[in-house]
């Protein structure tokens, strides 16, 4: 079962992650289909299109777009699945709603953008909130065109927030990157606890 220019995926485990496992209880973050933060953006290749040449192939494990599995209600209160649903667990996903792919243990970024996880902000004071370096971070996955663990700054407004492997990380277009930092070695990444 091939499609032509989409891929066939299906939700790694479900298609909401709206749960998270504290000691041995389950504690329920959401229960609104409607939130986008809490929809599951890690997907299993069933089979790739033929008519596009990629280097992602069959049982990779990717990352989409949120609206990919996502549900809503429509103007009248019926809830619909989106409109990537094929059948049976089955989503068509096309090149440009994946973000990320997984071969080898190794997580490679789509062409074009680029995983950058904030820095640490350091501050003078004794008493601070930990913070991040805006538009600032190190290169955590990256299409090639950088090497990984360098820092670099960014545009304002061309990240997009990831959590992945439970890391928070922003997307940003490779065009969006605006310089290469020296590395000082005091420089730390920022994971905030809620991760």
């Amino acid at each position: 079962m091939n499609s032509i220019y989409s891929f066939i995926i299906e939700p790694k485990e479900n298609r909401y992650n709206n749960s998270k496992k504290i000691n041995d209880k389950n504690l329920i973050l959401n229960t609104s289909i409607e939130d986008h933060k809490f929809v599951s953006r890690n997907a299993i290749v069933v089979s790739v299109p033929r008519a596009i040449k990629t280097d992602i192939k069959v049982g990779d494990e990717i990352i989409v777009h949120h609206n990919t599995f996502r549900r809503f209600y429509d103007v009248r209160g019926i809830e619909k699945d989106s409109a990537n649903y094929f059948k049976d667990n089955l989503y068509f996903c096309y090149l440009d709603q994946i973000f990320l792919y997984k071969q080898n243990n190794s997580w490679k970024a789509t062409d074009g953008f680029c995983f950058v996880q904030p820095i640490k902000k350091k501050t003078d004071t004794i008493i601070s909130e930990d913070t991040e370096e805006p538009l600032k971070g190190f290169i955590t996955y990256s299409d090639g065109t950088y090497d990984d663990n360098i820092i670099v700054g960014f545009s304002p407004e061309s990240e997009y927030e990831f959590i992945i492997d439970e890391k928070r990380l922003y997307r940003v277009p490779i065009k969006s990157i605006t310089i290469k930092y020296d590395i000082k070695g005091t420089e730390e990444p920022y994971n905030p606890v809620w991760v």
